[in-house]
């Protein structure tokens, strides 16, 4: 089921990199196999998936012990600054930094690894108290200049998390906002090479796709209802 369910979600990617004219190798669809056991991951592995995205450092950190090296992890839920010493240096890509004091220990931590972080800056597109980041966009413009200017941290682009909804077209407006902001003539020198979008969810990847997502994490298409009892 968790390879036939890959097959659907890579197919309706296809679709919609074709009618916004995209290449639909331009698109990397990430497993997001938070609260899921290590066999359902080694499913969708063997289907094809190399991209996974966690929301706990220490679920991440468990899977990782167990599963293929080659498995490029996504960090995309909130971060505590004193949780990045475990993933620093183990992680493709963070997606969810929301705040300066994060990409400092981000900094910090690869400085002792001697490596470099990859990083994506969480914007609050739709300005839900729910969600991390924020949505005042001078504040948003800041943030980026500021880690953009650490030397151990990469800015590669933006990520947002759209409002849960039935209907995925209300949503195309925040992943349009996100693009056209990601373009500001000031990020020039602040992204590392053209700003990369971690956009879109099970309910509205599609609509993402055709908004320029690179980044889309699928969990519930892929996987079904998360469990909350399952352990690693």
């Amino acid at each position: 089921m968790i390879a036939e369910n890959i097959a659907i979600v890579k197919e309706k990617i296809a679709e919609a990199c074709k009618k916004s004219g995209r290449d639909a190798s331009s698109v990397t669809l990430i497993s997001v196999s938070k609260t899921k056991p290590v066999p359902m991951l080694e499913e969708a592995y063997a289907a094809g998936s190399r991209d996974f995205g966690e929301n706990k450092v220490q679920e991440m950190c468990d899977k990782m012990e167990v599963l293929p090296a080659d498995i490029r992890w996504h960090m995309i839920g909130h971060l505590q600054t004193n949780k990045v010493k475990y993933i620093s240096g183990k992680t493709y890509l963070i997606h969810s930094v929301d705040t300066y004091h994060l990409a400092q220990a981000i900094e910090k931590e690869a400085v002792k690894n001697g490596c470099i972080s990859d990083v994506l800056i969480e914007i609050n597109a739709a300005g839900e108290e729910s969600k991390f980041g924020t949505s005042d966009m001078a504040a948003n413009t800041e943030l980026i200049k500021q880690v953009s200017a650490l030397e151990h941290v990469r800015v590669k682009g933006l990520m947002t998390i759209a409002p849960m909804t039935d209907d995925p077209e209300s949503n195309r407006k925040y992943f349009a906002a996100l693009r056209e902001f990601s373009l500001k003539p000031e990020f020039k020198d602040c992204f590392d090479g053209t700003p990369l979008l971690s956009m879109g969810m099970t309910g509205d990847y599609t609509v993402a796709v055709e908004e320029g997502a690179d980044f889309v994490r699928v969990g519930t298409g892929i996987f079904g209802e998360r469990d909350y009892g399952v352990h690693v």
